[in-house]
């Protein structure tokens, strides 16, 4: 599942490819567009559920709370996506246990691959001879080794699964719908096909920012909390160490949003467009070249989100 676009602002809109369909969000308000089984393509306008106080918006605080937000938004439209490509009702979609109940799942899931794993396959380096303990450069080496491993094998090996090639389809469609809107090109599907299927802005590169940043801070921080206190018994150790970094990954996130939005923001510094290369690289996993009708899909939940956002989500 791809994460949505995280940046936000005049002129930009972010996405998240969906089942048989894309959702686009400008601003306030989000477009779901999804091509039903018919051939028709349905159109969901909805608002941006929010749940980050004012407060909370503030550089190196947003970062974590929007994540959230944008979990909620993207497993709520993936829901309704599935309910209108498999034809169901509407009343099929999650109810707020249920979506609680996704998202904890969904989280527990991502942190158990890649932080819990990780660091218990680099214990196993230590028994093996080849690093060293925990408070040592090489055990953290090891880490951020089999937390790029597991991230690229998950994606590669899901890649395989025909649901989700067709996903990375209208993945693909997405950011090229995005990339037209803003270079303020004509919005017409043989004009959209001509720009590029990766985007520096997507979920993707975040994720990889949050794994970069995760290794260099762990790699600082772990050793030093160890210095300072540690329970002495080997399992007590570990699982000490492995509920700090699952305590760390708030602030992670949140420095690793703050380079994402950087980071686009001046790709055109040398400096920038080098920070957002591996994460464009990793799309070459999670997009494929779009057909016409996938294009169109995004078109529509495009066109519907932004004119939304222009009548102040009327439309």
């Amino acid at each position: 599942m791809k994460l949505p676009l995280l940046v936000s602002a005049a002129k930009t809109v972010g996405g998240q490819a969906v089942i048989e369909g894309v959702m686009m969000r400008a601003k306030d308000n989000l477009a779901i567009a999804v091509r039903r089984p018919d051939g028709e393509i349905t159109v969901e306008l909805r608002p941006w559920f929010s749940m980050t106080p004012a407060f909370m918006k503030k550089p190196f605080l947003r970062g974590f709370p929007i994540f959230m937000e944008t979990m909620v938004n993207g497993v709520k439209a993936l829901n309704y996506s599935a309910t209108q490509a498999l034809d169901e009702e509407e009343d099929g979609e999650l109810t707020t246990f249920h979506l609680v109940l996704t998202m904890v799942i969904a989280l527990g899931a991502a942190l158990g691959l890649f932080v819990v794993l990780p660091h218990f396959f680099s214990v196993a380096m230590k028994w093996w001879g080849v690093s060293g303990g925990v408070d040592s450069l090489s055990f953290h080496v090891w880490d951020g080794f089999f937390k790029m491993l597991m991230f690229i094998g998950y994606i590669v090996s899901i890649s395989f699964v025909p649901d989700i090639k067709r996903v990375f389809e209208y993945h693909g469609a997405e950011h090229k719908a995005i990339w037209a809107y803003e270079a303020g090109g004509n919005l017409e599907v043989c004009d959209i096909k001509k720009f590029s299927r990766l985007h520096p802005r997507c979920g993707t590169a975040f994720l990889l920012f949050v794994l970069v940043v995760s290794i260099l801070l762990f790699t600082v921080l772990v050793p030093l909390i160890v210095s300072i206190w540690a329970p002495q018994g080997f399992v007590l150790k570990h699982l000490y160490i492995v509920g700090i970094k699952l305590l760390l990954m708030a602030p992670v996130s949140a420095v690793a949003y703050e380079m994402i939005k950087v980071s686009s923001k001046h790709e055109d510094k040398a400096l920038c467009k080098a920070a957002c290369l591996p994460g464009m690289g990793m799309q070459l996993l999670t997009t494929r070249e779009p057909d016409e009708e996938q294009i169109e899909v995004a078109l529509a939940a495009l066109n519907k989100a932004v004119a939304a956002d222009a009548d102040g989500g009327n439309s």
